[in-house]
Order: structure tokens, then sequence, then C-alpha cells
């Protein structure tokens, strides 16, 4: 696995043992799966257990204390996680993944967030419901923002916002807001059927005050440029936002997908069919139907994670090379996510049908891997139909279209 740390140097964990470190919370996470889903959000316990564990280290900028690590190590760390909960391995992923975007901004920025908190985590919704103003030292903002996963977890958000053109007959432009958590109103709505415990409520606010160096424009963070590589001169900081972001979410669909595998090997080991089919009582490992979902589930999850893991190490040697991505290699990964995200749905679905009417019951863990998983892959850039698309469409040499990637 590609790693941008010498593992000698002092303080730097090693990817191997940030690995090991999440597998020993999984036992955690999972006993808590329920409680999680009836808060509607991730304990601050759960929250703190991670930290502790100093996994949001993994993207975080050197100079904070971060161990710069590669983007494969990040998805298989946030794979592990997930086994435990689709709700926490979610939120894990994704405010975790902020670290790269927040290492995006301009230095003043970042130490508005480290340098009073080295711990600190972000939350953040892109889609640019809000407005900002220019005034007297920053600007306003306001707006109303939906899917804010994790956010009464992090002390900071990121919003998207549209900032007026300078002049008439110029374009809007986009850019993305950092401001404080508790400076935005709440609105408690997250009542879903699927990641019930990744707490995605609405965030708003009326006129808020932001300085001007933490609007960072969106050109900003897809030129490989950013005005935090000024400071934060590793790989992760010189890759597009967008080339780099559906990492985290499809790494913790495939860990839900192993967690409910997991969850079904305990369960049918010692599990003994009640005969009504079979005349007589039977083991249900023996049964070649049972054998062959898990089969089905189990090599599509391998065949996720391998894809996965492959585009991600290839876009760390890529970027440490001094190279830029090129359009196919964007379009290809965004492909294989989706896919992978696909296979995933796939895997927990045949585990559930192979589960039976006990699979059923709301007191069980492998529906809400179900539930979880099909959630996940209902966001945009892990649809199938639109990235799966963009992927065929840049092959046969014809323009990406709008989509971000």
């Amino acid at each position: 696995m590609p790693d941008t740390i010498e593992k000698t140097d002092p303080g730097i964990v090693s990817p191997e043992e940030l690995v090991q470190r999440a597998q020993s919370l999984v036992p955690m996470i999972r006993d808590r799966q329920a409680q999680t889903e009836s808060d509607r959000r991730v304990s601050a316990e759960l929250f703190g257990a991670i930290r502790d564990q100093e996994i949001f280290k993994i993207l975080l900028p050197r100079r904070y204390g971060g161990f710069e690590h590669g983007l494969d190590t990040f998805a298989e760390v946030g794979i592990e996680i997930a086994r435990g909960c689709g709700s926490v391995g979610w939120v894990n992923s994704v405010t975790a993944m902020y670290h790269v975007f927040l290492g995006m901004y301009p230095e003043q920025a970042q130490d508005d967030v480290w340098g009073e908190d080295p711990g600190a985590v972000v939350a953040a919704s892109f889609t640019p419901t809000g407005t900002v103003t220019a005034v007297d030292g920053g600007y306003s903002l306001s707006g109303k923002w939906m899917f804010c996963s994790g956010v009464d977890n992090c002390s900071w958000t990121i919003v998207g916002v549209t900032v007026p053109p300078d002049k008439d007959g110029d374009p809007e432009g986009k850019a993305y807001a950092l401001a404080r958590t508790a400076d935005f109103g709440m609105e408690d709505n997250w009542n879903v059927v699927g990641l019930a415990g990744t707490g995605s409520k609405n965030v708003m606010c009326e006129d808020m005050f932001i300085p001007e160096h933490r609007l960072l424009p969106i050109e900003d963070t897809m030129t490989g440029k950013p005005p935090g590589a000024a400071v934060n001169d590793g790989p992760l900081y010189r890759i597009p936002l967008f080339a780099a972001m559906s990492c985290s979410l499809v790494a913790p669909i495939i860990g839900m997908a192993q967690g409910a595998i997991d969850e079904f090997l305990d369960l049918t080991k010692g599990r003994v069919t009640r005969g009504a089919a079979l005349s007589k009582p039977a083991p249900m490992a023996a049964l070649p139907g049972i054998q062959l979902k898990l089969g089905e589930a189990m090599a599509a999850v391998d065949s996720a994670r391998l894809l996965v893991d492959r585009d991600l190490k290839d876009i760390m040697a890529t970027v440490s090379a001094g190279k830029e991505l090129t359009m196919q290699q964007r379009a290809r990964n965004k492909g294989d996510w989706g896919y992978a995200a696909r296979l995933s749905v796939q895997a927990v679905d045949a585990i559930f049908a192979a589960s039976g009417g006990g699979g059923l019951f709301r007191s069980g863990r492998i529906q809400r891997y179900w539930r979880d998983a099909h959630a996940g892959s209902a966001h945009i850039s892990m649809n199938w139909d639109a990235v799966g698309a963009l992927y065929g469409r840049v092959t046969l040499g014809l323009p990406p279209g709008p989509a971000q990637f």
C-alpha cells in the first residue's frame, strides 16, 4: 500500500496498526447499532472512541499532527468501521474525508479550526443552496442546507454557496463557506428508513458573517493547486476534490455488506432448520442454497474492495509522481466506485434473502445493514445509472457533461 509518510517518522501510526485499531472498535460499535439508530445520530462516546484511536488523523495535515496516509489506507479503515454499523461508518468516512477538503483552504482558515483544536472534525453540505454577499472584511452568509451527516459531532461545517457576479453580465460563482456549527440553526428532520443514525440534518443561517479567508471558490478545489497546497505539500491536497470525494461513500457501503456477511456467519453456523420443507431439521450451513448465497455475497464484496483499492492506489501513485489525473482515470474511478456500491448492495441482498423470516425482525442486525446499504447507494455519486453512463460516455470520446468528477 502506498504511504506518503515514512513509517520511521516519530508519532506516525502505520496503516496496518490503524486497520487493527478500527477492527478493535467493531464489537462496541456493533453492540450499539440499535441505540445509534434510535438516537438518529452517532453518540459522543462512539465518535470519541474513533477519535481516540487516531482514525481521524489518517488524512489530517502533518502540520497539525496528522499522518497524511494514502486514500487506500483511508478506505480500508473506513470499511472496517462500517462493518460495525452503517451509520457510524458513514459518519466516520465522510467527516474524515473533509480533512482533505479543509486542507485546501487558506492557511488562516485551517488555523481557525485545527489551531484551536487539532482534533476538530468538520461536517459539510455541498449543494449551493445558500448565498453570500460581500461585506466589509468578508461575506454575509444566508441559506439552508440538507444532508449534513455527522453535524452533531462536528464543531465546524462547510456549506455550498452561490456568489453573485461582480458586474452585470458575469456568471454567478460557486464556493464553499466555512463556519462554526454552533452559529447555524439546526432542523432535527432526519427521520429516515436507512442510515438513520447519521444525523444528516438540515442547517440554516441568516446574515452570518464569514471572514474572507473562510470562503473557498469551487475552482480552487478542482485545479490541483488550492491555497492550502502552499502549506500542505503532500499529494492529498493536490487531488481535485471530486476526484477523491466519492471514495468516502463507497468505503462504508462495502463495510456494511461485509458487516452483513459477518452477522450471517455468526447466526448460521449453529442454526438448524425447523424442518417444515425438509421433513426433518437440518443444519442451515448444509443447505446448498445457503452456501451459494454466501459465496455470491463474499465474491461481490471481495470484487468491490479490490476495485476500489486498485483505483485509490493509482490516484496516489499518479499525484505523488507530480502528474495530473486524466479525464479517463477520473471517469473510470467514478464508474468503478458506483459499480462497487452496486456489488455491495447485491451482496447484502443475497444475505438478506438467505436469512429467511428470521431476517425480518427489526431487532436483528442484517436488516439494518440491508437498509443502510440501500440508503448509501441512493447517493447521487453512487447512482450506477449516472456514474456508469459517465464512464461509458468519456470512454467513447464524448464530453463528461455537467457531472462533477
